[in-house]
């Protein structure tokens, strides 16, 4: 896999943060980084196939709202 260097800036606590958390799973951080950015890839492209779907068919019920927040909390997924 061809990988491409880069130079990022992040606040301090927030580089603290993920170098403890590459530490304690035993990774790189840029490894750790690299899933973190695939994980909320993941996440913004399933809010706006969401959207999307909305924009088509109308929203969400109240039941399907509470099944996805379900699933959310279960990935500590935060929500917006």
């Amino acid at each position: 896999m061809a990988v491409e260097k880069l130079s990022i800036s992040l606040d301090e606590d927030v580089a603290a943060a993920a170098r403890a958390a590459a530490e304690a799973e035993g990774m790189s951080l840029s490894a750790w980084l690299s899933r973190a950015a695939v994980e909320a890839a993941a996440i913004e492209a399933g809010l706006r196939a969401g959207g999307e779907f909305e924009a088509e068919n109308g929203p969400f019920s109240k039941e399907e709202r509470d099944v996805a927040n379900e699933v959310l909390d279960r990935y500590s997924v935060g929500r917006r």
